[in-house]
């Protein structure tokens, strides 16, 4: 019975189908189902469709208890891209400056690695992980609606972006809008599709932590970035440290769970003693430019320009105004 078909009628019928219906209703939709015009029709829109038994269906994912009976692909990378070495890294839609900016250079680090990113191209985490893994190569987003959607349309350019290099993919045919309780089944593809899972910021109710939950369900690793213990946003990440999860301080900590030697530290730069001050001020603590300079007592006018050499250098970097130092893996 075909996959396709199984698939098709699911998003014809806003129904959720790992395999083909014992049902009149599904044989009378079979019979009068054109394979050959559907996948040529998607072909011409620029999509791909990958078939469950087709072996270049990724490994990890047909190994999970719920495989999704095909996947429709975006972009023009080769579906080989899928079997990689790959970690998921999702979190908080609403996170904070620092959720995103850590979500972003360990993104980086990891492609920089060799290994891909795999995320869900939601607000918050998911798109700040997605943007730094494009510094450095490729990732690859899944979808909780039709292939033909960005979800949501302010990710609409970041989703161009992706498949330049990398892949965008779905379980839900061209045309199937997103709906709540398509994320969690997203998510299981997510996680599915990886080796192991990064939370970073998780509120206790996340949909980050379901995502964290079916990856332990099939055996794969969960990795979590500590948080302050004050705040709703660390309540999550810290709640799975506290049942074992691995704590992620850098990339490296990613890496040797992945089984892959982290690359050779590189030596920090030697720096003036102007900005030495100013590096380790922001390094003990996140601060603006107003900040540093009452800390350190230089003026408005010195900060700033210490703080624009320590951006040039990759010793520092900023997000809305707040400074703070960049931790290599």
């Amino acid at each position: 019975m075909s996959e396709l078909a199984t698939a098709v009628f699911a998003a014809h019928t806003d129904a959720h189908l790992l395999d083909a219906p014992r049902s009149a209703r599904f044989a009378s939709f079979r019979a009068t189902f054109d394979e050959a015009r559907f996948l040529r029709e998607l072909s011409e829109r620029g999509y791909r469709w990958l078939a469950r038994s087709d072996p270049a269906f990724p490994g990890r994912l047909r190994s999970i208890h719920d495989p999704p009976p095909g996947l429709f692909v975006r972009g023009g990378a080769p579906v080989a891209l899928l079997d990689r070495p790959s970690v998921a890294i999702v979190g908080a839609r609403a996170c904070s400056h620092y959720g995103s900016s850590v979500a972003a250079s360990l993104a980086r680090e990891l492609t920089e690695a060799g290994v891909l990113v795999v995320s869900g191209l939601a607000r918050g985490v998911d798109g700040s992980a997605h943007r730094g893994a494009l510094q450095a190569g490729t990732t690859v987003a899944v979808l909780g609606c039709g292939i033909d959607r960005d979800y949501p349309r302010t990710h609409a350019s970041l989703a161009a972006e992706i498949v330049n290099t990398g892949l965008i993919v779905s379980e839900y045919a061209p045309g199937v809008e997103p709906a709540p309780w398509r994320f969690p089944a997203r998510n299981r593809i997510v996680a599915g599709l990886t080796l192991a899972t990064l939370v970073i910021e998780a509120r206790e109710r996340s949909g980050a932590l379901i995502t964290a939950d079916l990856a332990l369900d099939e055996g794969r690793e969960v990795l979590a970035v500590p948080g302050e213990i004050t705040s709703q946003l660390s309540r999550g990440t810290n709640h799975l440290l506290r049942l074992g999860a691995v704590p992620v301080t850098c990339a490296a900590d990613v890496l040797r769970v992945l089984g892959i030697d982290p690359p050779q530290a590189r030596e920090p730069p030697t720096l003036e003693p102007r900005l030495e001050l100013v590096r380790a001020t922001v390094a003990d603590a996140a601060a603006t430019a107003d900040e540093v300079a009452q800390v350190t007592g230089q003026s408005a006018r010195v900060v700033a320009a210490a703080l624009a050499e320590l951006e040039l250098l990759g010793v520092v970097e900023e997000v809305d105004g707040v400074y703070r130092a960049v931790v290599k893996a």
